[in-house]
């Protein structure tokens, strides 16, 4: 599984394991986790928000409900064995 780390404007670098990525309304999503342990694993929606011109991937968390519920939706059909919960 992929891990990799943001870096937050003016904080620490954030590791999270990339559970799994998807491409909606021409937006780019991935699901991701800070721990693979299935018990206390919290998971959030991040979707790019870079421009062309940027030279690393920014992503953002997923505010909108709708657009929240569009992409949990597409993620829940990936991972029929994980429940994902609001």
């Amino acid at each position: 599984m992929e891990k990799i780390a943001f870096c937050p404007d003016g904080g620490e670098a954030v590791e999270f394991y990339v559970l799994e990525q998807t491409r909606l309304a021409g937006r780019d999503y991935i699901l991701v986790t800070e721990s693979l342990d299935e018990e206390e694993g919290e998971a959030l929606i991040l979707k790019d928000v870079s421009s062309p011109e940027d030279q690393e991937a920014v992503y953002e968390t997923v505010d909108d409900e709708q657009e929240l519920d569009a992409v949990a939706s597409v993620f829940a059909d990936m991972l029929e064995d994980v429940d994902l919960e609001r």
